[in-house]
């Protein structure tokens, strides 16, 4: 086993939100003051968002965790500059705190294996300072990694690919799943991020028989502290141990020994779990709806009251549906989710005006109780300096025909269709 003296975090998503907050705090407590803590864009590099997604966590480090984040960007080896590559080589070598996140592991593998990115991140866990790779990043760790997207969207035969192996110098032979509990398939199983049980029996068996599968739930943190050498679990969900059909799972304060991760674990003693009886294993504990499976709810909710002209039935899921994006956004959820979500609430406005197009009679008395809360809610956009998200709803509303103009007084609202 390795004497490096850090901290290596695995997060199976979230790292961003509310609920790993405290995670975050509680590293940075244990580093020098003030710690240098950098965020790594690689995953993320192919991303047109990839500098919001930077901009995000930099503030979300300094609102919420209050330490400052700086940038190491090296978004590709075709793309990056000799002087970029030096200067993120630079911020990740005098890092103490070190974070890679959401993106494509493969992409991520891809542009990290030739570069001294890899070394540079196990000298940072060697000398005292930690690593948190979540989600994409945390399929990277392993010695295999998951081509999560090239199967589960482009449709490739299964398969896995060489990982960074960046955990094997500290004795862990491991292949780091996160998502494992992932429920947003709703019509269809997307456990195991996102794979389903039946491609991860698959997937499973392709594996060496001496690795060990890590599997980390939603929200959730599997912290392993060399010097101390001890393992801790952190937010809402368990961490799962599978390997030749075995298994151990560990929940938030369970002891997970230091030892049950290294090359020579002996799995003698772990559950031996049958084909049919994963299921039950996983969903003995049933994840909280996401963001998106709730927004769905009060789509099939709105649609049925159009179905039924019950305006009340329709106007309040439209309603519930702002606020659950509201809420969402107010516990720092998915960003992805929250957008989709989104795109549901507009593709739902644009229904209601497309229902109410043929029904004139009175229509304005009808949709004042949804527009009316929206030009609210814009206002205090406003107020709060928001002016993309206030210029959305004016967007939204006008692609239902509803034209929103400001006054001195405040706003007024008219359907363009002025015969109705």
């Amino acid at each position: 086993m390795s004497t490096a003296t850090g901290i290596i975090v695995l997060m199976g998503s979230g790292e961003l939100t509310a609920t790993m907050v405290e995670v975050h705090k509680k590293i940075l407590g244990r580093l020098p003051d003030p710690p240098n803590a950098v965020f790594l864009d690689t995953p993320a590099g192919f991303q047109l968002n990839v500098e919001e997604i930077s901009r995000k966590a930099v503030e979300y480090f300094r609102v919420h965790v209050q330490k400052p984040l700086a940038v190491a960007g090296y978004k590709s080896a075709e793309n990056t500059t000799a002087f970029e590559a030096e200067t993120a080589y630079d911020l990740l070598r005098n890092a103490h705190f070190v974070l890679v996140g959401p993106g494509s592991p493969t992409y991520a593998v891809r542009q990290l294996r030739k570069t001294p990115i890899p070394e540079i991140l196990n000298t940072v866990i060697q000398s005292g300072g930690c690593l948190v790779a979540a989600s994409a990043a945390a399929l990277t760790m392993g010695r295999h990694t998951l081509p999560v997207y090239e199967i589960y969207k482009v449709g490739q035969e299964i398969h896995w690919i060489d990982g960074l192996d960046i955990l094997a110098p500290f004795g862990f032979n491991l292949v780091v799943v996160p998502h494992w509990n992932n429920a947003e398939g709703g019509t269809h199983d997307t456990r195991f991020c996102f794979m389903g049980e039946s491609r991860f029996r698959k997937l499973e068996a392709l594996l060496p028989e001496d690795a060990t599968i890590l599997g980390i739930d939603e929200h959730t943190a599997c912290i392993i502290d060399l010097h101390a050498q001890r393992i801790d679990i952190q937010g809402i969900g368990d961490v799962t141990l599978r390997r030749m059909g075995r298994e151990m799972k560990f929940g938030k304060g369970d002891p997970l020994p230091f030892e049950t991760l290294a090359e020579e674990m002996d799995i003698g003693e772990w559950t031996l779990k049958e084909p049919d009886e994963i299921d039950g294993a996983v969903h003995l504990k049933a994840p909280e709806k996401t963001v998106l499976s709730r927004a769905s709810d009060m789509e099939a909710s709105f649609r049925n009251g159009l179905a039924h002209q019950d305006q009340k039935v329709a106007t309040n899921a439209l309603l519930a549906l702002d606020s659950i994006i509201w809420k969402a956004q107010r516990d720092l959820e998915d960003a992805e989710s929250i957008s989709q979500a989104r795109e549901i609430l507009r593709e739902s406005i644009v229904l209601l005006g497309a229902e109410l197009g043929p029904s004139p009679r009175r229509i304005r008395e009808y949709l004042a109780l949804l527009v009316e809360p929206m030009l609210r809610l814009r206002v205090a956009f406003r107020k709060k300096q928001q002016w993309s998200d206030a210029d959305s709803i004016r967007d939204i509303l006008l692609q239902a025909d509803i034209r929103v103009e400001d006054t001195e007084d405040g706003f007024y609202w008219r359907i363009i269709d002025e015969n109705l």
